[in-house]
């Protein structure tokens, strides 16, 4: 017989570091081999929101000061980040949300910061303005092309569970931003049609302890680009479809927003809530399903395969492809925070960084 039976794992699933403290959410890896994670202020109360795992351990990074926030408007500190990116030309970037526990963000806080690993030190701080990152804004994916203009850009997805939702271009060289697809409906939560998600066999819902249950509303999440640097892909956190959008269109600051419309295609069915996206330079794209515990692929003729799947894979949250040629990826059972378990808890330490190879031979299509 050909393929797994049941619920047995598919492909290589290698651990690399283990959680005991706070849960996080991004992990990226340089050409160097660097490995750097994030943790949001979501109530664990991190001692630093962004680190450099050294010889098993979680250094803040760059350094404390800069993991020291003074206020959650402060521009020359970390008030909660929620995505860390090594872009091509092997900077890192955090992408601060200016937002614990989601609350309403101030100008100062909502960031894009660079940070140059050569020296360890804070190159680069952009900010923005009020009418870009709102006060309901949840900046939650970021990624670059360093292919347009002198310094390239970088698109983000706003997230905001009680706000508008959309994409946010920044010119890296000026620090200008601008907001895109403001609102539109592909970026706006598939339970609004009554979409519900589904996982470990239940369905995930805001059931607070003194409260009625309520659909998730969280828009705009997963972000990656096409290897030709044409297509920007992203999908709502709460919805099984896929979005691209021109990134010509997203890089005119100049055109109406009313005409972004036809630049956007529904690619589809991807038969499964994502949380991540991620792509390589062989044109495959990559998605997290948390309801499945897998990570899946798509293929450039458009096929899907599932790369890896392991019940270890409890909510898998951000991807990186590193040019080791695996696909780092977080687990953090996020679905087992308080505020989706009736007040409880039920989050099981420790949480998990995994990595699997892409280029390691047939995978199992569905």
């Amino acid at each position: 017989m050909n393929g797994p039976v049941g619920d047995e794992p598919v492909g290589e699933l290698e651990l690399v570091h283990t959680f005991t403290g706070p849960m996080p959410t991004g992990v990226t890896v340089s050409h160097r081999g660097r490995i750097f994670v994030n943790f949001p202020q979501w109530g664990d109360n991190p001692p630093a929101t962004v680190v450099e795992l050294r010889d098993g351990k979680e250094v803040p990074f760059p350094d404390e000061r800069w993991n020291s926030p003074q206020a959650n408007d402060d521009r020359q500190a970390f008030v909660s980040v929620q995505s860390v990116v090594v872009d091509p030309a092997d900077r890192l970037w955090a992408l601060d949300t200016g937002s614990p526990m989601f609350q309403p963000t101030r100008p100062g806080g909502p960031k894009l910061v660079r940070i140059d690993l050569d020296t360890n030190s804070v190159a680069q701080v952009i900010t923005f303005p009020a009418d870009v990152a709102l006060p309901s804004t949840y900046l939650n994916d970021v990624r670059f092309d360093l292919r347009r203009g002198p310094g390239g850009l970088a698109y983000i997805t706003d997230s905001a569970s009680s706000g508008p939702n959309g994409i946010i271009v920044v010119d890296l060289a000026t620090g200008r931003s601008w907001r895109r697809l403001h609102d539109h409906p592909s970026t706006k939560a598939q339970s609004l049609h009554g979409y519900r998600l589904m996982v470990e066999g239940r369905p995930l819902l805001e059931r607070p302890a003194d409260g009625p249950p309520k659909q998730l509303t969280m828009g705009s999440d997963g972000i990656a680009i096409s290897a030709d640097g044409t297509r920007l892909y992203y999908c709502p956190l709460v919805s099984r479809r896929l979005f691209s959008v021109s990134t010509d269109a997203l890089a005119d600051a100049s055109l109406p927003d009313e005409e972004m419309t036809d630049a956007v295609i529904d690619e589809g069915d991807k038969g499964t809530g994502s949380d991540g996206l991620e792509s390589d330079d062989a044109g495959r794209l990559y998605f997290t399903s948390y309801e499945h515990n897998a990570v899946f692929r798509r293929l450039p003729d458009k096929q899907f395969e599932t790369l890896v799947h392991d019940p270890r894979l409890l909510w898998p949250d951000t991807m990186s492809v590193a040019v080791d040629r695996h696909l780092y990826v977080t687990a953090n059972q996020l679905h087992r925070q308080p505020q989706y378990q009736g007040g409880q808890d039920r989050r099981r330490k420790p949480y998990a960084l995994f990595r699997t190879p892409i280029d390691a031979g047939p995978v199992l299509l569905r």
